[in-house]
C-alpha cells in the first residue's frame, strides 16, 4: 500500500511539472501556474508603465532605445508633466526621461494632448494637439528636436479648427505613403481626416479628405499585407472607472478609404451625436474593457519585434486605481501581441487587455 501511495505521488508530480512546461508557452502561462511562475526575464504582465501615460506615441531611434511621449497631466498633486517621455529597450521596463518641453507653447491656451512623434529630415518632430475641454478652436502645433528625448522647441501652430474647417482638430497622426508626407486627425463630433504635407512637415499643401466618420479620434494607419488598417478610438475616455473607450479598426486596399470593417460597414457611414456616441451601433470593435481594464483605447504606432510579432500600445485605466490624485483619469501604458491569422488584428483572443503574464517582446540587442 505504501509503495502504491509512493508511486501515486510521484505521478502526480511528473504530471504537474509536464502540465507546467506545456503552459509556459510564448502565448503565455496558464491561469493556475501564472502567479507562482512569473519570470520578470521572460515575461512581462500589464500595465507596463504607470502611473499615467495617455494617448501615447512611440518611436525607436537608432541606439535601439524606443521613446514614448503622452499627453501632459499631473502624476501627482504637485508633480506635472508637460508631455512626459519614457524610454525602454524592451516595451516592458519603462523609466522617466524629462518632459518634451521646457517651457509650454503658448500661441493658444489649452493643454497639450495627444503627441504624435516621427523622424523627418534627421530631427525629431513632436506633433500635438493644443485645447481645452470643448474647445471651439482646437489646433494642432509642432515641435521639433535633434534627440527623441528633447527638449523640443516649439514652431507653432500646423492649423487650427476654424482655418481647416473642421470641427475640433485634435489627435495627429503622422503617415508617409508614395513618399508622400500625411497629417491624420480628427475627434468626436469632427470626423476623421487627411491632408497632405510639405516635404519638411511644417505645412500642409493638399486639400483635405474624409476618410471616417465624427464617431472616432486617435486615428492611425498600419499598412500589412496589401492593405491599410484604421485603427480609430470611440466613447468616452476619460471618465474613470466608466470609461467606455475602445478601439475600432477597418481596412482598406486604398490610403484614402473606404475602409471597411470586419462585418461590412464603412467607418465613414459611423455618425454619432459627439456628446453621447451610441457605441452598440458600433462594430468592427477589437479592444474594449473587461473586469480588470476600462477604456483601453489611443493606439500607438505598432511595433514589430525580432521575431517578427507586431505588438500594440495603448493606454488603459486599471479599474482597481483609475483616478490620478487631482482627480484626472488615470492611464497608464498596456502592449499585447497582435494575432493576424483571420488577416484582422485580434488581442488576447477579443478578452480585453492581456492582464495574465505573457512572453515578453523580443528584441537582439
Amino acid at each position: 500500500m505504501l509503495k502504491q501511495t509512493l508511486i501515486i505521488l510521484i505521478l502526480s508530480v511528473l504530471m504537474h511539472v509536464w502540465g507546467f512546461s506545456q503552459n509556459t508557452t510564448a502565448k503565455g502561462l496558464s491561469a493556475s501556474s501564472a502567479e507562482e511562475a512569473f519570470d520578470t526575464s521572460l515575461y512581462y504582465k500589464n500595465p507596463v508603465f504607470e502611473p499615467d501615460l495617455a494617448d501615447p506615441t512611440i518611436i525607436k531611434s537608432p541606439d535601439n532605445w524606443f521613446y514614448a511621449y503622452g499627453t501632459e497631466n499631473y502624476w501627482d498633486e504637485a508633480l506635472h508633466r508637460l508631455v512626459p517621455v519614457i524610454r525602454s529597450c524592451d516595451l516592458v521596463n519603462w523609466e522617466y526621461v524629462r518632459d518634451a518641453f521646457d517651457i509650454k507653447p503658448d500661441w493658444k491656451p489649452g493643454g497639450i494632448w495627444a503627441p504624435e512623434i516621427t523622424y523627418l529630415q534627421g530631427k525629431y518632430y513632436l506633433y500635438y494637439a493644443f485645447s481645452i475641454w470643448g474647445d471651439k478652436n482646437a489646433a494642432i502645433g509642432l515641435a521639433i528636436s535633434d534627440t527623441p528625448e528633447g527638449p523640443f522647441t516649439d514652431q507653432g501652430k500646423l492649423f487650427d479648427s476654424e482655418e481647416i474647417g473642421v470641427f475640433n482638430s485634435i489627435d495627429p497622426s503622422f503617415f508617409n505613403c508614395d513618399s508622400k508626407n500625411y497629417m491624420i486627425w480628427g475627434s468626436l463630433g469632427g470626423g476623421i481626416y487627411g491632408i497632405e504635407l510639405s516635404d519638411d512637415g511644417k505645412r500642409i499643401t493638399g486639400q483635405k479628405f474624409q476618410i471616417a466618420g465624427n464617431s472616432f479620434e486617435a486615428a492611425y494607419i498600419f499598412q500589412k499585407d496589401g492593405y491599410f488598417y484604421l485603427f480609430v478610438s470611440t466613447s468616452t475616455c476619460c471618465e474613470g472607472a466608466d470609461s467606455k473607450y475602445r478601439v475600432v479598426v477597418g481596412r482598406s486596399a486604398d490610403f484614402k478609404g473606404p475602409y471597411t470593417t470586419i462585418t461590412g460597414q464603412e467607418l465613414m457611414e459611423q455618425n454619432n451625436n459627439w456628446h453621447d456616441p451610441v457605441v452598440n451601433e458600433i462594430t468592427g470593435v477589437m479592444l474594449s474593457g473587461n473586469e480588470t481594464v476600462a477604456g483601453p483605447g489611443h493606439n500607438a504606432q505598432i511595433l514589430t519585434d525580432d521575431k517578427g510579432v507586431d505588438w500594440f500600445v495603448y493606454h488603459g485605466i486599471l479599474r482597481s486605481n483609475p483616478l490620478l490624485p487631482k482627480g484626472a483619469t488615470r492611464r497608464s501604458l498596456f502592449i499585447d501581441p497582435i494575432d493576424w491569422s483571420s488577416g484582422w488584428p485580434v488581442i488576447n483572443q477579443g478578452k480585453g487587455p492581456g492582464t495574465e503574464p505573457v512572453e515578453k517582446p523580443f528584441f537582439k540587442n
